[in-house]
Order: C-alpha cells, then sequence, then structure tokens
C-alpha cells in the first residue's frame, strides 16, 4: 500500500516533522488531533476547533456505532457531511471503548462482543465490521484496524496473547479494507513494555503492509517514565517513510517527549476534559481557574493566542463562570486548551526545522515544572 503521500520535511535527531497529504486537505505533523467521540468535539463548534489550527480530528467508531448508528450516519451523508467538517477525520476501531466502557464484554478470537453502556443491548464487533463502519458507513479518511488493547501492567502471556491476536486482526483488517485510494488503514503495534513483543508486532504488521502505523497499548497504567522508556525503542521499529501515531496520549509534557523520539501523530480528550473541569493548560504547567488568587486577575491566558477564549477574555472574568458553573466557562475553557495544544505542535515543528528540538524540549519540561522521562503519571 502506498498510502497517503507522507513527506518529511526536516528531522532534527529523531524528531520529525513533515506533511501528511490527504484529499480533504494536509496534515501538518506533529500533528495533534481533538477527539470528537460523538460526532462532536464536546462543547465546540467545528468553526471554533479549525480557529484552533487542527488539520484533522477524530472520531469514535464504538460510540457512533450505538449512537445515532453508522447506518443513519451513512444515510445523512457520512460523519463529515453529518457534524459539518471538512477536513480529515480519523476513526479509532472501537476495541479500547467496548473493553473498557461496556457492561459485558469477551474477546474471541472473531471479535468482541459487548452490551452497550447506553442501554445494555448486545453488540459484536469484529475487524471485518469494524472496517465497514469506519470507512463505509462513516467514510473516515484514516480507518484503525481492530486491536486487542491490555491494560498495564499485564503479564507476559497476556501481552503476548493480544499482541498476536492484534496481528491476526491487522490482516483481518486488511483483508477487509482492501486497497482505497480515499482512504488509508493504519496498523496498531502492541506488545506493552517488551521490546521483543514489540519488534514481533512491528514485523508482523509490516508484513501485512499499511498506510501508517500506530503505537498501541501505551498510556493505559503505566506511569510517564515507564512510557517514555518504551518510546525510546517502540517508533524505531515502525517505517521511517511512514506516518506514526501514538494513541490517547496525553499530556503536553508526553506529546513533547514522544516527539522528541519520533512520533508524527497523537490524540487525547484531555484539552476538552480539562476544560470542562475548570483547568486551563499554559506554558508554565495547567492551572486552576477555580483557585480564589484568579478572582481578579484581570490578564488573558494567552494573550498571544490565535483565538478569542485565551486572548479576551480576563482570569477574573474565567473565575467566574467556573465558580458559577456557567456553560460558557466550559466553552471558553476548552477553546482555549485545544488552542494551546495546537499552539504547542506549531512550536513543536519550528523547533524541529531549525535544529532546536532538545533545547525546545528542555525548555518545555522546566517551565511546566517537569523533568521529561523522570516526571510520574
Amino acid at each position: 500500500m502506498a498510502g497517503f503521500p507522507f513527506q518529511l520535511s526536516a528531522t532534527d535527531g529523531k524528531a520529525r516533522t513533515g506533511v501528511l497529504s490527504t484529499p480533504r486537505g494536509e496534515i501538518r505533523t506533529p500533528a495533534f488531533m481533538p477527539v470528537g467521540t460523538a460526532g462532536t468535539v464536546k462543547a465546540l463548534t467545528v468553526e471554533q476547533v479549525a480557529a484552533t489550527g487542527a488539520d484533522i480530528i477524530l472520531g469514535n467508531t464504538y460510540h457512533l456505532m450505538l449512537r445515532p448508528t453508522a447506518e443513519r450516519v451513512k444515510r445523512l451523508g457520512g460523519l463529515h457531511r453529518f457534524m459539518r467538517w471538512e477536513k480529515p477525520i480519523l476513526t479509532d476501531s472501537g476495541g479500547f471503548q467496548v473493553m473498557s466502557l461496556s457492561k459485558i464484554s469477551k474477546v474471541t478470537e472473531d471479535g468482541v462482543t459487548f452490551q452497550s453502556h447506553i442501554d445494555g443491548s448486545r453488540h459484536a464487533l469484529s475487524p471485518e465490521r469494524s472496517m465497514e463502519i469506519q470507512a463505509d458507513l462513516l467514510g473516515s479518511d484514516i480507518v484503525m484496524q481492530l486491536d486487542e488493547l491490555v491494560a498495564l501492567p499485564a503479564t507476559p502471556q497476556k501481552a503476548a496473547d493480544a499482541m498476536r491476536r492484534s496481528a491476526r486482526w491487522g490482516q483481518r483488517s486488511k483483508n477487509a479494507f482492501g486497497e482505497r485510494d480515499a482512504q488509508n488503514l493504519f496498523g496498531i503495534q502492541q506488545g506493552g513494555l517488551d521490546p521483543a513483543l514489540r519488534r514481533e508486532s512491528a514485523e508482523r504488521l509490516q508484513e501485512i503492509g499499511f498506510d501508517g502505523y500506530a503505537i498501541g497499548g501505551l498510556a493505559v497504567g503505566e506511569g510517564h517514565r515507564a512510557m517514555c522508556e518504551a518510546l525510546d525503542f517502540a517508533p524505531d521499529m515502525l517505517p521511517v517513510e511512514r506516518p506514526r501515531y501514538l494513541m490517547g496520549v496525553g499530556k503536553p509534557i508526553d506529546i513533547v517527549e514522544a516527539v522528541f523520539r519520533g512520533v508524527d501523530m497523537f490524540d487525547c480528550v484531555l484539552p476538552t476534559r480539562s476544560g470542562r473541569h475548570g483547568q486551563a493548560w499554559t506554558w508554565d504547567g495547567p492551572i486552576n481557574l477555580k483557585n480564589a488568587r484568579f478572582a481578579e486577575d484581570e490578564s488573558p491566558l494567552d494573550e498571544g493566542s490565535l483565538v478569542p477564549a485565551s486572548r479576551d477574555y480576563s482570569k477574573a472574568y474565567l473565575h467566574h463562570l467556573v465558580k458559577a458553573n456557567e456553560i460558557l466557562g466550559q466553552v471558553l475553557l476548552s477553546w482555549h486548551n485545544l488552542a494551546f495544544f495546537q499552539a504547542l505542535m506549531a512550536e513543536m515543528r519550528a523547533a524541529i526545522a531549525a535544529g532546536t528540538m532538545t533545547r525546545f524540549r528542555d525548555a518545555f519540561a522546566a517551565r511546566q515544572g517537569a523533568s521529561g522521562p523522570d516526571t510520574s503519571g
């Protein structure tokens, strides 16, 4: 599979910057994908999301297949038209939510059977059904293979079994997906924290042949230090000429450390989830707008930001909105946080192009009150 054209424009150590070109637009890498779980990035319009600088968003197979159903989305013109987002969309396979949210789930070689967390109705998700939902019904631009995720810590045998089943499901996903010009299929590397399992997974995926490769099974309980240690070797096992996507990550310091180690794409619910709970991410770390010290602080969150939420509203006003439980507070903080994450990606793209990524990484960790790979959590 050739995949969408992916052109690296600069490297600095392992860090890379470039462009993934899709029929619906270019994705500048390193890229952060806001999470649009149920056909919406929570609390924000698509115009607000685009204003942050996002080139691509993530949609969720599990939630959309249950409500409003993927078949209904298809009848209504596909996910892009349904939610009015014209840029690229990546959909996850649904496997993570099946195993973490469903009331009862059972994994077999065929796939996963589960009960809906909404109404208890029973459903089945196989590699073939995941491909149908993502590619044919939702119409996503980047489709993810169905994989089996295990939380860490896990026994070596459990990690190995899940990795090998994920590889078998990867082959079935590829067979069902077929050859498509306007859509790409990504495989998912598994193997926990074990270099040998990660190597085996990467080799199996490359034998199958995917348009891009994700690093799965991290940020699932192992902590920041262990995640960074795994990223010291996991990305290097994947093809240099294709995009590398670290799934479900994460905090800004996690993203910076992963970019430093050669990762190109990210997604996480953190920016909007934090915003709904009164937390704002800044260049000097996260701040809690519930704190009384902001009650009369007239400064904005970021006067240089592209979006009004960061630039035009005082911390005092945001503090008031959060304390009063006004919906606008959640909207503005979610908007600000997404803009911050996109600004972070832009700064890293510039640093890689300038050959200053190591300096950027060290300075960012210092300002965040972190210490790179030695930070826990």
